[in-house]
């Protein structure tokens, strides 16, 4: 280890404390997803014709078309009924949702759109949202057991997991990256080689890294602040999740860069909720439809992402025929 190493190892250990009083705080509560049944019959687009096999080549990101009152349908109902959204969130990815140590509030740009979702069924999003920090791994399970009826917490639309609930239209546009120490001599994907390089379990990215980098070590933790943890601590050389996640953790600690790459994979995100609440599903998309339209989604991402991302963002055109 070199004397630079070292002392860079010794700088981000003193930046430890900082995350590990985020993690302390954000260990509450827990969320769900679901699972969607195969349908009975080919699904349609709203011209008519038959939606295609889901594969991961764009097809996947195809949602429920609004159609008629979404505040009718079955579980939209049962949410009125009882008084609030559930939602299942994270409380440490910083910028998409993170507790603010100010007032102890979850904040961020995930958050931004549960509000909306819940200001669409009751009106207002006061005292009608019930937030429950997950990790990664909790999302597609609680989803399915009806813990929560929402997952809003970064998730990456694709095949499998359509296969076990159901999304939203893309809300985001996210993808891969790698995060690793200014010193640490890795510039390229090739210097990942070696490398122990850290993702959450549960999500997509620690299967992608191994399959760009074979000869990458791959390490898991519980989240991406964990995952932060073990960077800063010297257990891990770099951290590889999707820009945005990233782009939070590197604005915490000044001694971590984000790999100036293209993009390793496209990390669309979703709202997930259980596969059999199809009705929730298009109010969802009206939502954001709406968020659009009046520059809702705008306002926030220029609030909570672009000042971090410093490029200009645009929300992604729906896409339907489920």
């Amino acid at each position: 280890m070199t004397a630079s190493s070292s002392a860079s190892r010794t700088r981000r250990a003193l930046a430890g404390p900082l995350l590990a009083l985020v993690l302390v705080l954000s260990a509450c509560g827990g969320y769900d997803e679901t699972t969607v049944p195969e349908p009975e019959t080919p699904a349609t687009t709203s011209s008519g014709t038959t939606a295609p096999t889901c594969e991961n080549d764009g097809t996947q990101v195809r949602s429920y078309q609004p159609a008629g009152n979404v505040l009718e349908g079955a579980k939209v109902q049962e949410i009125r009924d009882r008084g609030r959204l559930v939602a299942g969130v994270a409380a440490d990815t910083f910028l998409l949702a993170a507790r603010d140590p100010s007032d102890g509030q979850i904040k961020g740009f995930d958050i931004d759109m549960v509000d909306a979702i819940a200001e669409k069924i009751f009106g207002t999003s006061d005292g009608t949202v019930e937030l429950r920090v997950i990790t990664a791994a909790e999302r597609i399970p609680l989803l399915q057991d009806g813990t929560i009826d929402i997952v809003a917490r970064n998730m990456t639309v694709n095949c499998a997991r359509w296969e076990q609930i159901a999304f939203s239209q893309i809300y985001y546009d996210a993808g891969q990256k790698v995060l690793v120490g200014l010193d640490s001599g890795i510039d390229t994907i090739d210097d990942l080689a070696d490398k122990r390089i850290c993702a959450p379990a549960g999500t997509t990215s620690i299967n992608n890294i191994q399959q760009i980098q074979p000869d990458a070590v791959p390490v898991t933790a519980s989240d991406n602040s964990a995952c932060m943890v073990l960077f800063q601590n010297g257990q891990a050389d770099g951290v590889s999740t999707d820009d945005l996640v990233l782009a939070g953790l590197a604005a915490q600690d000044p001694y971590a860069v984000v790999l100036d790459t293209a993009f390793l994979t496209e990390e669309p995100y979703g709202i997930g909720v259980n596969s059999d609440d199809v009705d929730l599903a298009r109010l969802i998309n009206v939502v954001l439809e709406d968020m659009r339209d009046d520059g809702r989604w705008q306002q926030s991402y220029n609030t909570w992402l672009r000042p971090s991302l410093r490029v200009s963002g645009k929300q992604p055109q729906a896409l339907y025929g489920r």
